[in-house]
């Protein structure tokens, strides 16, 4: 799937020049958030701005202020860009003192309506709690599940543990609450507000281990991410139920999250 042409990017509040860019044009090394913006809002902004100083003081032993990031993303949307898809790369530069910060400007997106399909892969994204931007075997996956007519990867560990897929958090409803899987994978946004959201409408939310052998046990799979969520409807050749019931519910708890001013 192409990804959209940047409608602007600038690094620290100015132009993405050759030189601010050099660094990363040689190094991968650094981490990121994804966001979607309408109207200058997005939804759970406090959790995006603790992902972001969270996984700085793990990479870099440096704090990263909020209102920093804020401040940055406002600069990048100017008075044109209400509506966009956001995405902050944070890095070091060689010998300098602090990070820089990187906003990329797409065009809004979100999930597609359709159900999806995944190709289960055996494979374990490293670091795995922090959204990074070493992502070279998540897209290899990703593109190789398109090629054979799937929506994205499934990533699996040993026993066919189930963990995430390349871009998104993975739930199953088992008919009392939602389940996560309980493996080494990214706490997404989407999926943090999620929770709460889905408590309210009766549906708590726990963690235990999924195996590919458990989906025919659940009543309905969907994945969630920065563009929102989805039903599952297939996994390899196996044809998952999708309840329309709970999808409805899980929209409409994805729809009741707030959006906050930037």
């Amino acid at each position: 799937m192409a990804t959209p042409a940047p409608l602007r990017v600038e690094v620290d509040g100015g132009p993405a020049t050759a030189d601010r860019l050099r660094h990363l044009a040689l190094v991968n090394y650094g981490h990121l958030t994804v966001m979607q913006v309408r109207d200058r809002r997005t939804r759970g902004l406090d959790l995006h701005l603790a992902r972001l100083d969270a996984a700085n003081r793990e990479l870099f032993g440096l704090g990263l202020d909020g209102d920093r990031v804020r401040g940055h993303i406002r600069h990048a949307l100017g008075d044109d860009i209400p509506d966009a898809t956001i995405r902050v790369t944070v890095f070091r530069p060689v010998d300098a003192e602090d990070v820089s910060v990187m906003v990329i400007v797409r065009p809004p997106g979100g999930m597609p309506a359709a159900p999806q399909g995944l190709r289960t892969v055996r494979y374990e994204r490293p670091v795995a709690h922090i959204k990074h931007v070493g992502a070279f075997g998540q897209i290899h996956h990703r593109m190789a599940a398109e090629r054979e007519g799937f929506d994205d990867a499934l990533l699996t560990g040993p026993g066919g543990v189930i963990s995430e897929t390349s871009i998104a958090n993975v739930g199953f409803f088992d008919g009392d609450s939602v389940v996560w899987p309980d493996a080494p994978a990214l706490r997404g946004i989407t999926m943090q507000v999620l929770e709460p959201a889905l408590a309210a409408r009766g549906l708590p939310s726990r963690r235990r281990t999924v195996r590919v052998a458990d989906l025919p046990a659940f009543d309905t799979v969907f994945v969630a991410n920065s563009g929102g969520v989805a039903p599952v409807d297939r996994v390899d050749d196996l044809t998952l139920p999708v309840d329309p019931g709970l999808v409805e519910t899980l929209t409409e708890a994805y729809a009741s999250v707030p959006w906050d001013v930037i």
